[in-house]
């Protein structure tokens, strides 16, 4: 099965804020371009017109979008930072960061999840969506950083990071990655 994820646009006004399930806007017209460039790779490519998306609207509404021209759209959750979600970095205690740096993999800002937690739900929907098509059929989705990293990281069989220093740098907004999961 091959993963064809995109990120989402640049929302407006997040610089500096820890971004999970904070729903931010994002201007009409990057959503719009980046709907479109996905119906042209799609038609390129003769793919089918299903689409996952999050609930939240950077990445729901060019799900919308694509639902408007044809596509079905399915919801899938992003990232849950609990307490720190929508907080300036600043803002966030320094012995909290200090704890997630040291149990980088592990540990959860109250109310939200772990790395871990992240992977293995990441990993459950990729194996839900090969079984659901015999592993043959693509999968598009448009998503978030972490999401999509978390996503990459299974796909080249790499283990969760321990470290800070191990995450990898995140996928720029509105660029394509291509996952050929062998499940």
């Amino acid at each position: 099965m091959t993963l064809y994820t995109w990120r989402h646009p640049k929302p407006m006004a997040t610089d500096g804020r820890c971004i999970g399930q904070s729903d931010v806007a994002v201007d009409k017209r990057k959503l719009k371009r980046l709907a479109h460039r996905i119906e042209r790779f799609v038609r390129r490519h003769q793919l089918p017109k299903v689409i996952w998306v999050s609930p939240l609207q950077r990445s729901f509404k060019v799900g919308q979008i694509l639902a408007q021209r044809g596509f079905a759209c399915h919801v899938a959750p992003e990232i849950n930072f609990g307490q720190w979600d929508g907080q300036d970095w600043a803002q966030i205690a320094k012995q909290e960061i200090d704890d997630w740096c040291a149990n980088f993999a592990h540990f959860a800002p109250d109310g939200g999840e772990s790395l871990q937690q992240l992977f293995e739900r990441v990993e459950n929907w990729l194996s839900d969506m090969a079984a659901q098509n015999s592993g043959q059929k693509p999968v598009l989705a448009v998503g978030h950083a972490g999401w999509i990293t978390a996503a990459k990281m299974i796909d080249a069989g790499q283990n969760i990071p321990k470290i800070v220093a191990d995450w990898p740098v995140s996928v720029a907004y509105g660029e394509r990655q291509d996952l050929p999961f062998l499940f």
